[in-house]
């Protein structure tokens, strides 16, 4: 759950679809941990700040979670991206990938809560 951890994540997806990596901002980080604090109780949603790019992932209880395990989820929308049309394909949806392997995308922060009342894991 290190920094380098969710950077190492990002920046090896990223580098399957020939993109560089991305950094780490501390500004960043700081709101994610805030946001994620905010919403312990119900463990999930998206702050809605715009100007910013949110993933989320919600992880059940009782098991450890981690910064890489969330990332690992949203790179495994990939199979539902279709480069040619710049579209997600089937019942399922991708926005969680292309939000990792966005071009213009260079800085990221991130932070993980365990839920109130044993609801489970907050990445963001």
């Amino acid at each position: 759950n290190s920094p380098q951890d969710y950077v190492a994540a990002h920046t090896a997806a990223r580098a399957e679809v020939g993109l560089g990596q991305v950094w780490w901002d501390q500004n960043l980080a700081d709101y994610a941990e805030w946001w994620a604090n905010q919403r312990r109780g119900v463990c999930g949603g998206h702050s809605g700040v715009v100007g910013y790019g949110e993933n989320i992932f919600w992880g059940s209880a009782g098991w450890p979670w981690t910064g890489v395990d969330a990332v690992n989820t949203w790179v495994d929308e990939k199979q539902y991206y279709d480069y040619n049309s710049n579209s997600c394909w089937g019942p399922y949806g991708c926005g969680h990938y292309t939000q990792v392997v966005w071009r213009e995308s260079t800085l990221i922060g991130c932070a993980r809560v365990d839920c109130d009342n044993n609801l489970g894991v907050f990445i963001t």
